[in-house]
C-alpha cells in the first residue's frame, strides 16, 4: 500500500470513529430531548404563545416559536384558533420553517396554503425535498397548482410535474427524486471521496447507496454502514445486499408499506416501466402511509370521509349526511320486520322492552368480527388458504358468546317478567343472532373485497342491517310461536 493510500485509509478510519461518536452523542442528545418532551407541545406552551401574540409581544412569541421543532410548530398551528393562526402567519411568514407544513393536517395545510399567494407557496416548496413538495402541491386546486409551478425553478418544476403524472396514492407520488446512484465498478474509496465533495448534490438524509449500470438500471443496493466498515480498495458491487427490492412507480402505496414492513427496509429504489431508477422511498414516508391508511380504514368504518376535524361545517355535514341516509334506509327495513309482528308485540309488551338487547348484542359482536377481518385484509394476512378458517373461527366465537349471553339474558328476562318461556325465547334468539353476527362479520368484508368493493366502507351498513333483521325476526318469530 502506498503512502497516499495509507493516509486515506487512516483518514477513513478516523472518519468512521468520529461518525460513530457523533452518532452516539446525537442519540443521547435526542433521547434527552425526547425525555423532556414526551407529551409534545403542552397546553401551557400554546397558551403562553397565544398570550404573547394577543399582547403584541413580538419578541417574546418569536423566541417561543423559534424554540419549537417542526412538528411542534405544526401542532401549534393546528390547535390555535383560525384568527390566531392567520395573525401568526401574516406577521411571521419568515419565522415558520417550510418543513413545518409537511407535518400539518392535509386539510388544514391546504386551506392555509390556499390563503397565500402563489409566489409565497412556491418559495416554501422550493426549500423542501421533492417528496414533501409534491405532497403539498397535490392537495391544492389544479389552477392554483399551475400558478405555483410556473414560479418554480426548472429542476423543481420538472420533479413536481412528473410526480403529478403518477396515479394518486402510488409509489411515484411518494418517492423523492434526491438519491445517490453510482456505477457498479466504483470502489469504496471513490464512493467516500464522492460523498465528501458532492455535498450540495446529496439528499438531506439517505440510508442506502444504489448501484446502477450504464443504462440506469438498478443492479444493487449497499447500506451506508457497509461502506463505512469496508476498505477503500473494496469494490462497491461486492457489498450489495443479497435481495434487491425495487418498487414500480405505479405500485399502490399500501402495497409499498407492506413490503417495507415485511422486509424491514430503510429505503427502496423506485423504477419506471423500463426498470430505470427514477427515485427513492424512505421509511419515514412509509410511516406516514401507515398512519394514513389506518386512519382511512377507521374513518370509513364509521362512515366518515377523510379527516373532518379541519374541514368546513357544510362540507362535513354533506359527507356524513349520505352515510346517515343509507343507515336510515336500512333502519326502515328493520322496522318493516318489526311491523310484521305488531300483533305479537301488542299482546306481550315485554317484547318491546327486550328487542333492543338482542339487536345491539348482535351488532356489537358482528363489529368485533368485522374489525378483525378488515384489518387482516388491509395487512394482507388473509388469502385463499386461510379465509374459511378465519370465517369458521369467528362463527364459532360468535356462537359461544351467544350461548354465554343467552344464559345471562335468559335468567334476567325470566326473573324480570316472571316467565321462563320468555327467558328461553330471548336466549335462543341471542344464540341465533350472534351466530349470524360472527359469520357475517367475517364473511361480508371478505366477499366485498373479492368483488372489488372497499370492505371498510361498505361492511358496516350491511352487517348492521343483517344483525338487526336476524335479531328481530328470530326473537319476535320465536315469541309468536311459543308465547302466543
Amino acid at each position: 500500500m502506498d503512502s497516499d493510500e495509507h493516509t486515506k485509509e487512516n483518514e477513513f478510519d478516523a472518519l468512521s470513529s468520529d461518525l460513530s461518536g457523533n452518532e452516539s452523542s446525537h442519540r443521547n442528545n435526542e433521547k434527552t430531548h425526547d425525555d423532556q418532551n414526551k407529551a409534545g407541545l403542552s397546553d401551557d406552551s400554546i397558551r403562553e404563545i397565544t398570550d404573547a401574540l394577543h399582547d403584541a409581544d413580538n419578541d417574546n412569541h418569536l423566541a417561543l416559536i423559534n424554540e419549537l421543532s417542526h412538528a411542534d410548530t405544526a401542532d401549534l398551528l393546528q390547535k390555535i384558533s383560525q384568527e390566531d393562526r392567520e395573525d401568526l402567519l401574516e406577521n411571521l411568514p419568515i419565522e415558520i420553517d417550510p418543513q413545518t407544513f409537511s407535518y400539518m393536517d392535509s386539510d388544514l395545510c391546504k386551506s392555509t396554503l390556499s390563503a397565500m399567494s402563489a409566489s409565497q407557496v412556491a418559495k416554501i416548496i422550493s426549500e423542501l425535498d421533492s417528496d414533501d413538495a409534491l405532497d403539498l402541491v397535490e392537495n391544492l386546486d389544479e389552477a392554483f397548482q399551475q400558478d405555483i409551478i410556473k414560479q418554480l425553478s426548472a429542476k423543481t418544476r420538472l420533479a413536481i410535474e412528473e410526480g403529478l403524472t403518477f396515479p394518486e396514492d402510488s409509489a411515484g407520488r411518494l418517492m423523492q427524486r434526491e438519491f445517490i446512484a453510482i456505477p457498479q465498478f466504483w470502489t469504496v474509496g471513490k464512493v467516500i471521496d464522492y460523498l465528501r465533495v458532492a455535498t450540495d448534490d446529496l439528499p438531506s438524509e439517505f440510508y442506502d447507496i444504489i448501484i446502477i449500470d450504464p443504462l440506469y438500471h438498478v443492479v444493487g443496493e449497499v447500506p451506508l454502514n457497509r461502506v463505512l466498515r469496508s476498505k477503500r480498495k473494496q469494490k462497491i458491487e461486492d457489498l450489495t445486499l443479497d435481495d434487491l427490492h425495487t418498487i414500480p412507480a405505479e405500485m399502490d402505496q399500501e402495497e409499498v408499506a407492506l413490503i417495507f414492513r415485511r422486509e424491514g427496509l430503510n429505503s427502496a429504489p423506485v423504477v419506471d416501466n423500463d426498470n430505470r431508477l427514477i427515485g427513492v422511498i424512505t421509511f419515514d414516508d412509509i410511516i406516514d402511509v401507515i398512519d394514513e391508511e389506518a386512519e382511512e380504514d377507521i374513518l370509513k368504518l364509521a362512515g366518515v370521509e377523510g379527516g373532518d376535524l379541519y374541514r368546513a361545517v357544510l362540507s362535513t355535514t354533506g359527507s356524513r349526511f349520505r352515510w346517515l341516509f343509507l343507515n336510515l334506509l336500512t333502519a326502515i327495513v328493520a322496522s318493516i320486520v318489526i311491523s310484521m309482528f305488531d300483533a305479537t308485540i301488542e299482546q306481550i309488551v315485554a317484547l318491546a322492552v327486550l328487542m333492543p338487547i338482542v339487536a345491539s348484542m348482535g351488532g356489537n359482536a358482528g363489529t368485533q368480527a368485522l374489525t378483525v377481518a378488515v384489518r387482516a385484509l388491509a395487512t394482507k394476512e388473509l388469502s385463499s388458504t386461510n379465509t374459511f378458517r378465519v370465517i369458521g373461527k369467528e362463527t364459532i366465537v360468535g356462537t359461544l358468546n351467544g350461548i354465554g349471553f343467552a344464559a345471562i339474558t335468559g335468567v334476567i328476562a325470566a326473573l324480570w317478567f316472571g316467565s321462563h318461556t320468555l327467558g328461553l325465547v330471548i336466549g335462543a334468539a341471542m344464540i341465533i343472532n350472534l351466530f349470524f353476527a360472527g359469520f357475517c362479520g367475517a364473511a361480508i368484508p371478505i366477499f366485498l373485497n373479492k368483488i372489488g368493493s372497499d370492505p371498510a366502507l361498505s361492511s358496516t351498513v350491511l352487517l348492521t342491517t343483517i344483525t338487526d333483521i336476524v335479531g328481530f325476526f328470530a326473537f319476535l318469530g320465536l315469541a309468536s310461536i311459543f308465547l302466543i
